[in-house]
């Protein structure tokens, strides 16, 4: 079946004379090196194509692969192939103009909750989307270009989505997706040195949170950033979401959460989770994600209260029903 449907997606890309490729607000690595990478790739096979990316927003945090280039007008739109990547529902699309595209195109590896695009690509046993994007270039890879630049892209997005290879979706099929990039004799030590060093500020400010780190009576982890703590810190966004990492090694806690203040006056959430399931919980909180990776958005400190009193429900019974768990 996803044979055919890449057949599908790959005959939009060729006979396209405009593609445009979006992902998802707020984005991480996945989302920023899947639609880099596969832009890229199109440009380097198609160079007489038009390609876009075509965003609201961008990521600090994984500046050092580079902009995104010019933004399409609307009148690009009028003909072109549109492809979201990483983006679970059409809510999270950081592109107004996204429908406006001839044909709507959805590469995604997020659990299918709410279907969108006139092709769908969905695989939520995938590690990630840059991936998916691996997989979809091996497979015309007789007729795909590929070079250093588009595979350091895809690699920094397979590197921060899988935890380095070691979360639950790393599968052997992973790793022969890391392994054709790394043909590409990419600069890992360099991708590293961006993704994992941090400034002493840095450093201290999760210092300050190992004391600020709560439980509930069944063992979640949680934090709360707020905007006092993003300013003392000097804290950008994506810096106070990174504070889940925080609580990852916690023995007993098998899942933690981090609120974060945005400055819109809403609260992110960043669920993480190890054995137990907290995707169903992101979806109820106007979210959602993969099984122990997801993310969520509560409007209020009630909200929030009863998202912490739902999860140490969730753990308490999985607890009850388990034994011999870390």
């Amino acid at each position: 079946m996803n044979e055919n449907v890449k057949r599908q997606i790959f005959d939009e890309i060729k006979n396209a004379e405009t593609v445009i490729i979006s992902r998802h607000k707020r984005p991480d690595g996945d989302a920023v090196g899947s639609t880099m990478g596969l832009k890229k790739i199109i440009s380097l096979t198609y160079p007489e194509k038009r390609v876009f990316l075509d965003n609201e927003d961008y990521s600090e945090y994984v500046s050092f692969l580079g902009d995104e280039g010019e933004h399409p007008t609307d009148e690009d739109y009028k003909n072109a192939a549109v492809i979201i990547i990483d983006t679970g529902n059409t809510d999270r699309i950081s592109n107004a103009r996204f429908a406006n595209g001839k044909t709507l195109i959805k590469i995604d590896h997020h659990i299918d909750d709410k279907p969108y695009g006139d092709i769908s690509w969905v695989e939520d046993e995938r590690s990630s989307a840059c991936e998916m994007i691996v997989d979809f270039y091996m497979t015309f890879a007789n007729e795909l270009k590929i070079d250093k630049s588009a595979a350091e892209c895809l690699y920094t997005g397979m590197v921060t989505d899988s935890g380095r290879f070691k979360y639950r979706g790393t599968s052997a099929e992973t790793l022969r997706c890391a392994a054709v990039l790394l043909e590409q004799d990419i600069d890992t030590e360099t991708i590293f040195a961006h993704l994992y060093m941090d400034e002493m500020e840095i450093l201290k400010f999760h210092a300050y949170l190992t004391r600020k780190i709560k439980l509930t009576p069944n063992g979640v982890a949680w934090l709360y950033v707020n905007r006092a703590m993003r300013k003392k810190f000097k804290l950008s966004q994506e810096e106070a979401s990174n504070v889940v990492s925080v609580m990852d090694s916690i023995k007993g806690s098998l899942i933690w959460l981090a609120f974060i203040d945005n400055d819109d006056g809403t609260i992110r959430v960043r669920l993480r989770s190890r054995f137990v399931e907290v995707q169903p919980l992101a979806t109820r909180y106007h979210g959602g994600g993969h099984a122990c990776a997801s993310g969520a958005t509560v409007y209020s400190k009630k909200e929030k209260a009863a998202l912490l009193c739902d999860a140490d429900e969730i753990l308490k019974k999985f607890k009850a029903e388990n034994t011999g768990w870390i």
